[in-house]
């Protein structure tokens, strides 16, 4: 079978592009909007609306396959590819790449996804959310093509032994709604929970963390007051964007000092801290989740540190994880370009035995969210963020709800 047509359409995200430079920097709330100037290019406010492109591929057949364009909320920051707007990218689509694949074979995801993702065109790659959404789309095509789940052909493909397909822990987002929306993952007794979102020092962390230290304790209190049994304990999951390295002006024996200090509040839970510290580039913010991760290791800690800035392609993952630059490196699937990378992401972080988050934002779309968590079955993640959106429960149920369907379906027919 062959590739007969690709239809294109503009979309909405499950949220909105932030532009995070300005957050950081002071931008303040009004409502749900941002006041501030934007200081990301590219970005018109401070926070606009989500934006995708929706991608059918059509077989011969009829056969139809979809996948959506989408970025991450905070674009253009951490080194990623700038914003993605619906508008600039529908005609480069057309006219660049609908013709490229009109009349292929549809004999093989990984053969399709890798010739998109390599692509040049003007001595450039494909913007990482092209690439995303069209080997979204390829792999719903030719998991259709044979009749199975998507989950189903990454295995296939990728010679992952087989076994029973079992469920992924998921990580539930709260938000800015870091209290309510706490009570309702306590309710579903979410695995990993709550994002919580500490994005700025002064009004969130606190000039000395306390701020995030209250927080810790509030929700271990909360959990072991509402829980429905007694052995639910959910990981700690806590992203604080760097404002950690801020606070404490990049001096880590007081950081580490302060992580303990967290990890203490927080037990008997797990805790994991995403994104202690970003020096504001690559190798900086690596040298420094590597020397974290060293000493709470060194101290016999339990504490985990995760990676999400800069560590955004396929190359990045694999060296965070040879330099063990964290104890889980999140998998940013839109910022890897194609769906191809996740896959082999995934599965160098277990060979490593290093956490393999599939991770993403809450700027995608119930089509990414739903691949992604095929994706993360098949390749046996560690962890699967519940996307897209900031409310936590539409997400979760979308997450949830795929992740079920999928495993029952594939080991039905084993």
């Amino acid at each position: 079978m062959k590739i007969k047509n690709i239809i294109l359409t503009p979309s909405y995200t499950g949220f909105y592009f932030d532009d995070q430079k300005a957050i950081k920097n002071g931008a303040t709330n009004d409502g749900f909007m941002y006041l501030g100037t934007p200081m990301t290019s590219g970005f018109a406010k401070v926070r606009q609306k989500g934006e995708a492109v929706s991608v059918q591929i059509i077989g011969d057949d009829g056969t139809v396959g979809v996948g959506d364009c989408a970025a991450v909320q905070y674009s253009g920051a951490g080194g990623r590819d700038p914003l993605f707007l619906a508008t600039a990218f529908i005609p480069y689509l057309e006219e660049n790449i609908v013709p490229l694949l009109i009349g292929e074979e549809l004999d093989s995801f990984r053969r399709l996804a890798e010739m998109i993702d390599h692509l040049i065109i003007d001595g450039k790659k494909l913007h990482t959310a092209i690439r995303y959404g069209l080997s979204q789309a390829l792999l719903s095509i030719i998991a259709n093509v044979k009749k199975l789940t998507m989950a189903e052909v990454v295995r296939q493909e990728y010679q992952i032994p087989e076994g029973k397909y079992q469920s992924v822990p998921i990580f539930g987002q709260t938000g800015d709604e870091r209290y309510t929306n706490v009570d309702k993952m306590i309710m579903k007794e979410t695995d990993v929970l709550p994002h919580a979102l500490f994005n700025n020092v002064e009004k969130k962390l606190g000039k000395n963390g306390e701020l995030l230290l209250e927080y810790v304790k509030w929700l271990k209190n909360r959990i072991e007051t509402f829980r429905n049994r007694l052995d639910y304990q959910p990981i700690f999951h806590i992203d604080v964007y760097g404002t950690i390295g801020i606070a404490f002006n990049y001096n880590y024996d007081k950081i580490c000092e302060y992580l303990l200090t967290l990890e203490t509040a927080a037990k008997p839970f797990i805790l994991r801290i995403e994104g202690p510290v970003d020096t504001g580039d690559r190798e900086g913010t690596l040298q420094a989740l590597k020397l974290i991760t060293a000493r709470l290791d060194a101290i016999g800690s339990k504490l985990e540190i995760v990676a999400d800035e800069w560590c955004n392609t396929l190359e990045d993952i694999k060296e965070f994880a040879d330099e063990k630059a964290g104890h889980m490196l999140q998998i940013k699937t839109p910022d890897l370009g194609g769906v191809n990378n996740v896959i082999e992401a995934i599965l160098y972080c277990n060979e490593k035995h290093i956490g393999s988050y599939c991770g993403g934002t809450c700027n995608e779309t119930d089509l990414s969210a739903k691949t992604t968590t095929n994706i993360a079955i098949a390749c046996r993640a560690d962890q699967c963020l519940a996307k897209p959106g900031m409310s936590f429960d539409d997400g979760y149920m979308i997450v949830r709800n795929e992740m079920n369907r999928v495993i029952a379906l594939a080991n039905s027919r084993q």
